[in-house]
């Protein structure tokens, strides 16, 4: 399976991709204001390339439960000149966290290779900005929106939380594909946490495997309550060898591509599973 980006095509068969997370935000959950800094971001962001990631995820609004929205303008000012430094220093693959197309338009004239939404591509300027730019993109599924989307989240209706993010999932590729997007430039994202209960996220976290068909899942569960909920661990930053184990066992059952805090304690887990 391959991963198609502007820059670069991903052979996923390869081994596993480790997206390197950089929040340029003063309010994400577990490292809110340490890289709001451009020098800060710069310095993260080259740390984790060294550590071993293939993709740095940039993101200057937070999407945890609760939080603020932030308009346009602000989050370009938080972004954009991350995006242009890193860039200058180095030919990583660079990803774009928003759900704005005009966000995603500065951050791809910057230099990004991907736009990760996590509304699930559903703006049709965001489809066709990407189309036309011909970047990667990650589609993430999401009940509700961030500012309310665990209040009492269910899928009763719906045949249980795995039949509706599958069916969420089939409904996008066929909508993208119907608006001119090539396949190959998509991968998925189930939305550990998004809109889902501890059970829900325990419920897909089991089921990886089977939501990977056709397109690449990309998991994101690093230092999420679902860890703090299993291991007791009330710290977010101290939930990082929690998830190492995960994407290790998530790696063992086909899933590539994972998005973490901890670049180092991923790659380290990912190359042991590998191994063994």
């Amino acid at each position: 399976m391959i991963w198609k980006t502007r820059r670069q095509t991903l052979n996923l068969n390869q081994g596993g991709i480790v997206m390197g997370i950089l929040n340029a935000t003063p309010d994400s959950f577990s490292d809110g204001g340490r890289y709001s800094l451009t020098h800060q971001a710069l310095g993260r962001a080259m740390e984790m390339v060294e550590e071993g990631a293939r993709i740095i995820d940039i993101g200057g609004e937070s999407t945890r439960p609760g939080a603020r929205a932030i308009d346009a303008a602000e989050e370009i000012e938080r972004t954009v000149p991350i995006i242009k430094a890193l860039r200058a220093e180095s030919d990583i693959l660079i990803s774009i966290d928003t759900s704005k197309a005009a966000v995603a338009e500065a951050a791809i004239e910057a230099g990004a290779d991907i736009v990760n939404d996590v509304t699930g591509m559903r703006d049709a300027k965001m489809v066709r900005l990407c189309c036309d730019a011909g970047v990667g993109v990650c589609v993430m599924h999401m009940q509700g929106e961030p500012r309310t989307m665990q209040q009492n989240p269910c899928y009763d209706e719906q045949g249980g939380v795995v039949s509706a993010v599958d069916a969420f999932f089939a409904e996008r590729l066929a909508s993208l594909e119907a608006s001119g997007m090539n396949q190959d430039f998509i991968c998925l994202d189930p939305g550990i946490g998004f809109g889902k209960s501890y059970e829900h996220n325990l419920e897909l976290l089991r089921s990886l495997g089977d939501l990977q068909k056709t397109r690449p899942i990309l998991l994101g569960v690093s230092r999420k309550s679902v860890i703090g909920k299993l291991t007791g661990e009330e710290d977010p930053l101290q939930r990082d060898r929690a998830t190492a184990v995960v994407t290790a066992l998530a790696f063992k059952r086909g899933i590539s591509i994972h998005r973490v805090h901890d670049v180092k304690g991923a790659v380290e887990a990912i190359r042991i599973a590998q191994s063994l």
